[in-house]
């Protein structure tokens, strides 16, 4: 059974695959601009694969399976595909001796085996992963809210350049972000799962800045899963707004300040993954060998499905998608590529 949502009133792409081409990149050579200015970032190379006794590959929730294989030439391990790249960017900063106030944006190409296929979710992901260095002094809530501002205001100027250039489509985001924690989600809607939390507040908002996520709320539960080793839990978050073409709430960013010695420990022993500690990354930062830093990811994909106003991820990604979703595809006037 496959999961596919389609508009209440069907669905008719205002722009066939050519000139949604041609909108693809558009929207991805003026976000990335707009990012790197705003930020104060440079763009440099980044891998799709890492040895996973550095403990750089990104465990997400600690269930999903990387994707691994042996190469000829080096014997005796195997290496991963990328899930993400958010402890390689700490390390690259501190060999590319980034100062504080600056920082680096890549693009990230993973392969997640283990996602399950939508509308929005497909096994192959791309995204700026983006990263900069700051004092310890700065690790706080201010800015992070600060960056967030700055990031929606790319967004903002991204949605007017992608509009002028494609008349048919239609400015939907409002003009500014509404910004609360899970917790005080989690008062608001007590009778309702995380996911219809989100669907609600992005429904009256428009767009949301969810913070604090990783860690248990009042309730017992967490509101979503996070890895320990690299958002500070108590300083991170979700960029969401609300997607009408399909009623629901689209996660565009995930990002955050990151952990130093303390919150590393608290969060690892918290998760159950204290042996992670003796890996590369993690014995590198207790020992205060890496810069303090603060970063996140925003999807490419992502951010062109929702300029593009289109129903499925796959109009904007060449992916693999399960026969029954082609065919329903198909028939619904969805065209994948």
């Amino acid at each position: 059974m496959v999961s596919l949502l389609v508009p209440a009133e069907g669905y008719s792409p205002k722009y066939g695959v050519l000139d949604t081409q041609r909108g693809i990149k558009l929207v991805k050579d003026t976000f990335q601009r707009y990012l790197a200015d705003a930020l104060n970032l440079q763009r440099i190379s980044a891998p799709l694969f890492v040895f996973p006794s550095t403990g750089l590959n990104d465990n997400l929730n600690g269930v999903e399976r990387p994707v691994a294989f042996d190469v000829k030439s080096i014997p005796g391990e195997d290496v991963q595909v990328v899930q993400s790249l958010a402890k390689w960017k700490r390390f690259a900063l501190k060999k590319y001796e980034f100062e504080p106030g600056y920082g680096l944006y890549t693009d990230m190409n993973a392969i997640r085996r283990d996602e399950d296929l939508d509308n929005l979710h497909s096994v192959y992901v791309d995204q700026w992963d983006w990263e900069a260095v700051i004092h310890r002094e700065d690790r706080t809530v201010a800015l992070l809210i600060e960056t967030v501002r700055k990031i929606y205001e790319v967004i903002l100027e991204t949605q007017k350049v992608v509009c002028e250039a494609f008349p048919a489509l239609e400015a939907s985001l409002p003009k500014d972000i509404h910004i609360l924690t899970t917790q005080e989600l989690e008062d608001r809607y007590p009778e309702l799962t995380p996911k219809q939390r989100e669907n609600a507040v992005c429904k009256e908002y428009g767009a949301v800045f969810l913070m604090q996520i990783g860690g248990r709320l009042k309730s017992g539960i967490r509101h979503d899963g996070r890895s320990p080793d690299y958002d500070d839990w108590s300083m991170n978050g979700d960029i969401l707004v609300w997607y009408e073409p399909l009623q629901i709430a689209f996660e565009l960013s995930s990002m955050g300040v990151r952990v130093d010695e303390r919150a590393l420990l608290e969060q690892c022993r918290e998760a159950g993954c204290e042996d992670r500690l003796g890996l590369a990354y993690h014995k590198a930062l207790l020992e205060g060998e890496l810069p303090y830093t603060i970063g996140g990811g925003i999807g490419q994909s992502r951010l062109c499905m929702m300029f593009l106003q289109k129903a499925h991820i796959g109009e904007v990604q060449a992916s693999v998608w399960p026969q029954e979703m082609l065919e329903e595809c198909k028939k619904n006037n969805i065209h994948l590529l």
